[in-house]
Parts: structure tokens; sequence; C-alpha cells
């Protein structure tokens, strides 16, 4: 009986389900689990979060450990309100010293030819009135045909006047004294006049150097045909160099109490010589000297910007031009160490001081600790 019931549940009449097909699917889509032996891990479990390391907190202030610290090479500077001169850039160019540099010109069109030490090259030292090179003139061919026909006519009358001289001074006891001074003047004349037009024809222009110094810049080749007044060569005197700056402003120009030339994070004083009293491009150019050692590595002609401090004074902090940054709005920002593993970004607004400095004139006070280097480092923190 038993086991005519057991037949009957696995045969499936008309109307009824297969009860065992209904098993069988069930029990293909059960998941089965599957555990992995021990030191068979597959690390499918997210890391143990770590609270030790820099990161970016919630009301955007950054969580930076000592370690880090010392890594990033952060440093910091307690700051303190005072007065400063406010100051702008000027668009500089190195000059040279007038009294200490010049320039070789051809003064008639020609060939160059080399000077007794052959052409001098670029950074090469030379000294006043040295021969740098010769200008051997070019001439057109009426021109120098005319020279030749010149200097044949007066070959032919110096001979005569010769000739007439020995017959005067042989008959010097019938002739009057005057017709044979006359005579020996004339070929004295005759004699000059052949020899400045033969000196036309073969003489060379001697280019020299001006000052001592090195030559900046040179333009010459042997064999180089030149037209006149075309530059040569350039002759600095590298320890006298100059800095000029412009001045589209005549009230800054009038107004200058200092000025130092940015070089990297370099600042280099500079000494006011004067300023122009006419315009040039719309600007007034102003003359600064400065440290011999340092300007002497700057080279002809080569851009600066030169941070001028004016007369008037603006109340602020000052902080180094590294420590500004900008946020994801935009907006200027320093970095405040607030406690020893704390840094606060804080929105300042800023007047320009010099090369490497500003006044901070809202956002800062005294006694804050910002951050001087590494601040970039900061800022990338997230």
């Amino acid at each position: 009986m038993n086991r005519i019931m057991a037949s009957s549940l696995f045969m499936p009449g008309p109307r009824q389900p297969c009860i065992a097909t209904l098993l069988l699917v069930a029990a293909l889509c059960t998941p089965l689990s599957a555990n992995a032996g021990e030191g068979h891990d597959h690390g499918d479990a997210p890391p143990a979060a770590q609270d030790n390391g820099p990161k970016r907190q919630p009301d955007g202030s950054v969580f930076l450990p000592k370690p880090a610290q010392r890594q990033l090479g952060v440093r910091t500077l307690v700051v303190a309100e005072g007065q400063h001169p406010k100051g702008f850039e000027l668009a500089g160019t190195v000059v040279m010293d007038p009294n200490a540099g010049g320039k070789v010109q051809a003064a008639l069109a020609g060939r160059l030819e080399a000077g007794p030490k052959g052409l001098p090259g670029v950074g090469q030292t030379v000294r006043k009135g040295e021969v740098l090179a010769y200008v051997v003139p070019t001439a057109g061919a009426i021109e120098r045909s005319n020279q030749v026909a010149q200097q044949a006519e007066l070959r032919a009358a110096r001979a005569l006047a010769e000739l007439r001289v020995a017959r005067l001074k042989d008959l010097q006891d019938t002739v009057p004294r005057k017709d044979i001074e006359a005579a020996e003047s004339e070929l004295h004349s005759l004699t000059q006049r052949l020899g400045a037009v033969g000196a036309g024809l073969s003489t060379r222009d001697a280019l020299v150097a001006p000052v001592s110094g090195v030559i900046a810049s040179a333009h010459a080749v042997a064999g180089q045909v030149v037209d006149a007044r075309e530059l040569v060569f350039e002759v600095v005197d590298p320890t006298r160099l100059r800095v000029e700056a412009l001045a589209y402003d005549t009230a800054q120009a009038h107004s200058v109490a200092g000025a130092t030339l940015a070089l990297g994070g370099q600042r280099v004083p500079l000494r006011l010589m004067g300023a122009a009293r006419s315009l040039r491009d719309q600007a007034l150019p102003i003359t600064f000297s400065g440290n011999a050692a340092v300007l002497g590595t700057l080279a002809l002609g080569q851009p600066v910007r030169v941070f001028v401090q004016s007369e008037d004074k603006v109340e602020g902090v000052q902080v180094p031009l590294a420590s500004l940054l900008r946020n994801r709005a935009n907006q200027t920002i320093v970095w405040v160490k607030e406690s020893p593993e704390r840094f606060v970004p804080r929105t300042v607004t800023f007047v320009p001081l010099d090369g490497t400095s500003v006044a901070v004139t809202s956002g800062l006070k005294a006694g804050d600790r910002v951050a001087t280097q590494g601040a970039t480092l900061i800022n990338q923190v997230r």
C-alpha cells in the first residue's frame, strides 16, 4: 500500500503538477555557499579604515599628521600686522650703461675683412681702441673708372711738373726765384692730390672697440658686404648693466620709494637713477641700477619683472607669495595651522608688495600660523 502511494506521488495526473519537477527546479535555483579553508581567503572583505592618514574633513579642513608634514616638507610662519609700502609691477629690460657699452657700425658700404686678431666672436673680451675688423669700400664700375682716370691725369701732370722744376733749376741764374718756387709748389700739390686719389682706391676703414668689455653680439663674417650705418658688433661691460622699466602711469614714475628685481625666489634691490620726462611708446622709462654681480648674470635685452614700492602705505599682514593658492571656487586662499595636525583654508584679499611677498588685507589676523612651504601639497589632499 505504501509503495502504491509513493508511486502515485511521482505519477502526475491530468490536473496535478509534477512534484518531482518542482523539487528539482528549487534545488537548482538555491545558491550554494562555498567556504574557503583556513589561509585561502580571497580578500573580498573591504580593508579596515585607517584614520591616521592625511584626509580632507567635511568642513573643508585638512587632517595632516606630523609624519606626513615632515614628509611633505610643510613649513609655517607666524604672521604679524604692520604697515607696508604699496607696490606695483613694471615690465623691465636689461640695458647697457651708455658709458660702458657701445655699438660698432660701418661708416661706409664695403666688404668686411678680419682684423689683426681675426674676427671676434660672441663673449670674447676686447679692449678699448682694439681693431675688430676692416671695411674695404666698394665703388661702382663708373665711379671707380673715373677715379682711375683722374689718377692717370694727375700722374701725367706731376711728370710735367717735375720736368719743369728741373728745367727751371738749371736756369736758376737767369730765372726769377718766384717762378722756381711756384713750380715746386705745383709739383707738391699734384703729389698730394695723387696720393689722396690713390688712398681712396685702396684705403680700409678700421672698426675699433669703443669701450673695454665683451662682445655682446656679432654680425660679421669674412667677406660679408655691409651697408653704411649697419650694426656689426655690440660691446658691453657686464659689470655695469642697468634695468629700464616702463611706467604707463606718470604718477607711478614720480612716487618711487624703492624697487626690487624678481629673479625666481630671489629679490635683488635696485637703486633709482631717474625717470624720463618725455614719453616713449606712451610710457615713461625709469632707469635702475643694482648689484653688479647679479645683473652681470643677465643678458642684454632680457625681459625682467620690476616691483616698485611707492610712498603710499597699506595696512596688512605680510606673507610669502607661495602661500597664496586657489580653491575650487577660484578664490584666493591661504592654509592656516589651527592645531598641530589640522590646517584650515582662509579666503583672503591681498595687495602685491614685491616679487616674493604680498600684504593680506583681510582674512588673516596677527598670530596666525600660515603655511609657507608645502601649501600646494596641502591643497591637493582629498
